[in-house]
């Protein structure tokens, strides 16, 4: 039996045990270039353990998958964390789960709704499914690592564990 997933807002004490919640109204605010600008001073830090890996800065550019939408795999990395940041204000999904052995603890899922001004890095080896966005398109701001290592593990179910249902007025019209 496929078991039901309701997003929950994310918090950074629901989110702790997978990585970091990057929220601009939860960080030290400082004053720079003479006070015409605020830095939102460390809202995570970034790692990478392999040698040659390198701190790399993308944009994914995402599109939405349909909901009630089912969970069939998910993917960690090993080696480096990954930060995602939406380059604009509409909510999206996280979908996390606890390590079982090399596998994903599918009965210990976890859908967190975030606003479209929180962000997330995702602690090195935390299982989490590929981007969820509720608009028709969305981009991300990512900072993870670049390395000859494997830093990718993705892990297919045999057949779908979970399904997502969200509240209407999430989705784009």
């Amino acid at each position: 039996m496929v078991s039901k997933l309701t997003p929950v807002p994310i918090s950074p004490t629901s989110f702790m045990e997978f990585g970091s919640v990057l929220d601009r109204n939860l960080t030290k605010k400082i004053a720079i270039n003479q006070s015409t600008t605020t830095r939102f001073h460390k809202m995570a830090v970034v790692k990478a353990f392999p040698s040659d890996a390198a701190i790399i800065l993308s944009i994914f550019s995402g599109t939405n998958r349909g909901y009630p939408f089912e969970i069939n795999m998910m993917e960690r990395h090993p080696v480096g964390t990954q930060a995602f940041f939406p380059l604009s204000e509409e909510p999206w999904l996280v979908v996390v789960a606890p390590d079982a052995g090399d596998r994903p603890d599918e009965k210990r899922l976890q859908c967190f709704l975030a606003a479209g001004d929180q962000g997330v890095q995702y602690n090195c080896n935390v299982w989490h499914h590929p981007l969820l966005i509720l608009a028709n398109k969305q981009d991300f701001f990512i900072v993870d690592c670049d390395t000859d290592s494997n830093n990718l593990d993705e892990y297919f179910f045999d057949k779908p564990v979970a399904q997502i249902d969200v509240d209407p007025s999430y989705l784009a019209n």
